[in-house]
């Protein structure tokens, strides 16, 4: 149970304010609270799952720069998509653009790399204890999300929609060029 909580704990305190908080309410004002939490929770377990299981290996077979360059790329796309987007009307609209996989994917890039995916790893190395870890990690990440999708709603319901789509996509595309030019060469 002390890992569990160790692991929960370290995980809500290092992501209060990072980009994923920030990206769940950003996503609470485009779709439902519903889409965003299940499209968190996936994203999450997968991701800390690899973590817990092959994270210490991954940069043997892709440098890591590649991955958060990646990353930060569609996180600019994810903007400009932003910008262009549906309406916001509360309902998550029908089209090829699946609201889920949209957020799923995004975490999923998101944390690649990030502090909480390399705090995972190093988490289950020192404690030399995968499922602990990784119930604890995925259960933080889920208060801290939760917490950025709460935020989320209120601002998505006091502020027009306009404003919202660009407060959106200007966190995107922010974190899309501050990543290109903290991982890209020279």
């Amino acid at each position: 149970m002390t890992v569990f909580l160790t692991s929960l704990v370290f995980v809500v305190l290092a992501e209060m304010g990072d980009k994923t908080q920030l990206l769940a309410m950003a996503f609470a004002t485009r779709y439902k609270w519903q889409t965003v939490m299940w499209g968190v929770f996936v994203a999450t377990i997968l991701n800390h799952l690899f973590a817990v299981v092959v994270g210490s290996y991954l940069t043997h077979f892709i440098p890591m720069n590649y991955i958060q360059i990646a990353a930060a790329i569609s996180f600019i796309i994810f903007g400009l998509w932003t910008i262009r987007g549906d309406e916001l009307n509360g309902e998550d609209k029908a089209s090829k653009r699946s609201p889920f996989w949209t957020v799923a994917i995004a975490f999923f890039i998101a944390e690649m790399g990030d502090k909480t995916q390399l705090a995972t790893v190093a988490l289950a190395a020192q404690f030399n204890a995968i499922v602990p870890v990784w119930l604890g990690t995925t259960t933080g990440m889920m208060v801290a999300d939760g917490i950025g999708i709460i935020i989320g709603i209120v601002l998505g319901k006091r502020i027009p929609e306009r404003a919202v789509k660009w407060f959106a996509a200007i966190i995107f595309i922010l974190f899309g060029l501050f990543g290109l030019y903290e991982y890209l060469p020279g």
